[in-house]
């Protein structure tokens, strides 16, 4: 919960200083990787098998109240998939964009 925190204030750090924030850029990966892990755990939990899910769980529980996961759990995993690695992609363009704007910029200064 921290990590996300801080990648909410990495964000309204490098939005205040154009993307010119290496705290910000700091914090904003924190935050990122805290995202990430909470769609991977749940991409994880999803594909457990329901014997091993009760087995660790639900230890003792009478048959009839046995876990059936079904298709609830199938297109929470599909839509975690989805969207973790379109956050994936959209931070890692951004994260390389704003890399070559600044050697871009870094380079038009040395050149005057």
């Amino acid at each position: 919960m921290l990590a996300f925190l801080g990648g909410l204030a990495g964000w309204s750090l490098l939005k205040a200083a154009h993307f010119h924030s290496a705290p910000g850029w700091v914090l904003i990966t924190f935050g990122f990787i805290a995202v990430e892990a909470s769609w991977l755990t749940t991409i994880a939990f999803g594909l457990r098998l329901d014997e091993k899910w009760d087995a660790q769980f639900n230890p003792g529980i009478e048959e009839a109240k046995r876990t059936r996961s079904g298709w609830p759990a199938v297109l929470t995993v599909i839509f975690s998939l989805v969207f973790g690695a379109g956050v994936m992609m959209t931070f890692l363009a951004i994260s390389f964009e704003q890399f070559f704007i600044s050697q871009i910029y870094e380079a038009k200064k040395l050149s005057q």
